[in-house]
C-alpha cells in the first residue's frame, strides 16, 4: 500500500513524506487488513490531514484480486472516516490525466512528472509510493472544482465542502 503526503502553503505543494507498507511478507489477509488500518490510523494521528484522497477501485481480470483491493480501499476509508477526515477517490485514469496530462501514462511517467513537481531527489525502486502520492497531488489539482467523484462523509461535509452550493 502507498502512501503520499502533501502540505499546501500558499497554493504551493510541499512533500512531506511518501512511503509503502510492506505487506508481501504476511500471508494473513485479514492481518493485512488489520495492518493497513492501523498504519492509516497511525498516519493521520501523527499528521493531522485535513481531506485524504485515495485511488478508486479499477476493473481487471482477476475478480480475487479485485475483492482484496476493494477491502483494502475500504479498511483505509474506514481509518478516515473514524477520525472524521472527509475522502475523495479519484479513479486511475483522472489521476494519471491530473499529474501527466494523459489518462494512460505509465507508472514510471506519473513518478517522473512527480519528481519534477515535488523536486523529489530520488524516486524509489517501488512505484506504489508515487502512485499514493499522486492521488494527494490529484485531489490538490482538483480542490474546490465540482466534480462526480467528490464523496463526503454525509451531509455535514458536503455543505462544509460546497457552502456556495448551499441554499438556507
Amino acid at each position: 500500500m502507498g502512501f503520499g503526503l502533501i502540505k499546501i502553503v500558499n497554493k504551493n505543494m510541499e512533500l512531506i513524506r511518501m512511503d509503502e507498507l510492506m505487506l508481501k511478507k504476511y500471508d494473513d489477509h485479514y492481518l493485512k487488513l488489520k495492518l493497513i488500518f492501523e498504519h492509516t490510523i497511525q498516519l493521520i494521528d501523527t499528521y493531522h490531514p485535513d481531506e485524504i484522497a485515495i485511488e478508486a477501485p479499477f476493473f481487471g481480470k482477476n475478480v480475487q484480486s479485485m475483492l482484496k483491493l476493494g477491502r483494502a480501499q475500504g479498511v483505509a476509508m474506514a481509518a478516515g472516516l473514524s477520525r472524521e477526515i472527509p475522502i475523495t477517490e479519484y479513479s486511475p485514469k483522472k489521476i494519471k490525466m491530473a499529474i501527466t496530462g494523459n489518462g494512460n501514462a505509465s507508472k514510471e511517467q506519473v513518478a517522473k512528472m512527480l519528481q519534477n513537481l515535488l523536486k523529489i531527489k530520488e524516486l524509489p525502486t517501488n512505484l506504489d509510493s508515487t502512485d499514493g502520492l499522486a492521488a494527494a497531488v490529484c485531489h490538490f489539482y482538483n480542490f474546490g472544482k465540482i466534480t462526480t467523484d467528490k464523496n463526503y462523509t454525509g451531509w455535514d461535509a458536503f455543505v462544509k465542502q460546497n457552502g456556495k452550493r448551499v441554499k438556507e
